[in-house]
């Protein structure tokens, strides 16, 4: 038999215990909770524990996806009939569009809850906080740069969920339309990093970013400039004769030496070098792979170090900035000095990578040591443990006969002079 619809009348003697729908008796009020029905699945349960105000709930049950489910739709009287009769209309327009009403409440109380945190920026600057501890200071700041002169002031406070792949490629094309072509793909990739990151926190479904492939212009790859083997004794003899800061110039012949990333090289520790093993021991949270990274240091190497330990031997860095020791030098500053030695567009302190790569590759070191040695990733962990552990000593006498040839070149002008070869030549 289907229940009267209720009154306001009836709701005011549901007490506990006391269903107004039954009969009295003389028994003591039931410690079970009770239901009074409304009709299309609304209804009122009361709790042993009610009051004039708590204890009293409006319920909606329903079914959907052939599953039967409750839907709390507020506490009585809080919520009068009309108004939960109300709530019930409105669940069950959801049902007619085939929506789960429980299921968008949740979607939407998600939503008032991440609030302004479901902005692009908000979420962007949650995702660098995530990676902070896996990238290097210096990838941080240029992350946080570009996001914040070329994103944040044309997406930034949209919520992250409504942006579609058109309103990225605008963001994006901004960039490439002023000619900058590399870093507008850099700006797409890092957008796509906060969306994936958006994903895995419930803040967007989707990435945009992803439909983004192809669709920009592809920059032109331009090597940075790298000596050439032919030019090391003019640069060598210009290094001797270097007028700046003595620390500069022997941060160049370190560079040159040991063919370090231009960072690692500025932000070196003296606890880092161990004199007694002629080894330096770069931690995980310096590298650009965050994998320990260790130098075997030639004797040129370690004649260079004892000659700098004069200048900053007493402080924590190698190169300390020149107005706070704290800091290292800046990363302006042997760029500069190649710039003075006349070596501006021609050289970087990056290209001495480049140039010892070439110089070790043609003369038969095996690619994988020399691959160790310029700290490249290796992307299976196993495999990268074992070249670690089995290259070290391969690797030091290569460092040795590198730092042989740069004496060498030093000495003998524009006459090459030719490398001592790897094992890998030796044994061909």
């Amino acid at each position: 038999m289907v229940a009267e619809p209720l009154t306001h009348a009836l709701l005011k003697t549901a007490k506990a215990g006391l269903n107004p729908r039954k009969k009295p008796t003389p028994t003591t009020p039931s410690k079970k909770p009770y239901k009074l029905a409304d009709g299309g699945g609304l209804y009122l349960e009361v709790m042993p524990n009610a009051t004039a105000t708590t204890g009293r709930y409006w319920r909606l049950k329903y079914r959907h996806a052939g599953k039967e489910k409750r839907l709390a739709l507020g506490v009585y009287p809080e919520v009068s009939l009309a108004e939960a009769r109300d709530r019930r209309e409105a669940a069950r327009a959801q049902l007619r569009d085939k929506l789960d009403p429980l299921a968008a409440r949740k979607a939407d109380e998600r939503a008032r809850r991440i609030g302004a945190a479901n902005t692009f920026a908000a979420v962007a600057r949650d995702w660098i906080e995530a990676n902070r501890g896996e990238w290097i200071p210096s990838h941080v700041a240029r992350v946080e740069r570009s996001l914040t002169a070329d994103v944040f002031p044309v997406i930034g406070d949209r919520p992250i969920a409504e942006l579609t792949a058109a309103d990225l490629r605008d963001c994006v094309k901004r960039v490439a339309d002023r000619g900058a072509l590399e870093i507008a793909s850099r700006v797409a990739q890092r957008c796509s990093g906060v969306f994936r990151f958006g994903i895995a926190t419930e803040r967007c479904a989707s990435n945009p970013a992803a439909d983004l492939r192809g669709s920009l212009k592809r920059a032109k790859v331009i090597h940075r400039p790298a000596m050439d083997r032919a030019e090391l004794p003019a640069f060598l003899a210009k290094l001797d004769r270097y007028d700046g800061r003595p620390e500069t110039a022997i941060a160049l012949r370190l560079l040159l030496l040991t063919f370090v990333r231009t960072s690692e090289m500025r932000g070196a520790r003296w606890a880092e070098i161990d004199f007694t093993r002629s080894e330096w021991r770069i931690p995980a949270t310096r590298m650009k792979m965050k994998e320990a990274h260790v130098v075997p240091l030639a004797r040129q190497s370690v004649d260079a170090l004892r000659e700098l330990e004069r200048y900053s031997g007493r402080g924590e860095l190698l190169f300390p900035h020149v107005s706070d020791p704290r800091k290292p030098m800046s990363e302006n500053t042997m760029l500069y000095a190649l710039y003075r030695m006349g070596y501006h567009g021609r050289a970087t302190g990056h290209g001495f990578r480049a140039l010892a790569s070439t110089v070790l590759n043609e003369s038969g070191w095996r690619p994988d040591v020399i691959e160790r040695q310029l700290a490249h990733g290796e992307r299976n962990k196993v495999r990268a443990a074992y070249n670690r552990a089995t290259y070290l000593e391969e690797r030091r006498t290569m460092m040795q006969s590198w730092a042989d040839l740069i004496d060498a070149e030093r000495i003998a002008g524009d006459k090459v002079t030719p490398i001592r070869k790897g094992r890998a030549a030796r044994t061909a």
